[in-house]
């Protein structure tokens, strides 16, 4: 019988020696746990700025561009257009005035 307590007592000291060591290891994983419970609330990852879509960005600018195609044509036939009746106007000036000495020297 005291071979059976003597192994009684060597398993509640192993017991309590083994419960000290737990204690260790849960405290040091409770305070892991912790450190990574507020890694994140500190350290929050930077938050992207929300992406357009490009299609928008292309089509608009396709736009302009043709709208500014069409604006420099209307100048240039404006242009033309003005020198035109410039051209016309001197013609017409030049005529009137020739008849108007041929009217005056008679």
């Amino acid at each position: 019988m005291n071979d059976a307590l003597r192994k009684a007592e060597d398993a509640v000291r192993d017991a309590a020696d083994n419960t000290d060591v737990v204690r260790i290891v849960a405290a040091v994983l409770a305070t892991q746990q912790a450190a990574q419970q507020q890694t994140p609330a500190t350290a929050a990852p930077a938050r992207q700025p929300a992406r357009r879509p490009l299609g928008l960005y292309i089509a608009g600018g396709l736009g302009a561009a043709i709208a500014l195609a069409f604006l420099a044509m209307a100048a240039a036939v404006l242009a033309v257009a003005v020198a035109v009746g410039a051209i016309c106007a001197t013609a017409c000036l030049l005529v009137l005035r020739s008849m108007w000495r041929d009217f005056t020297n008679r």
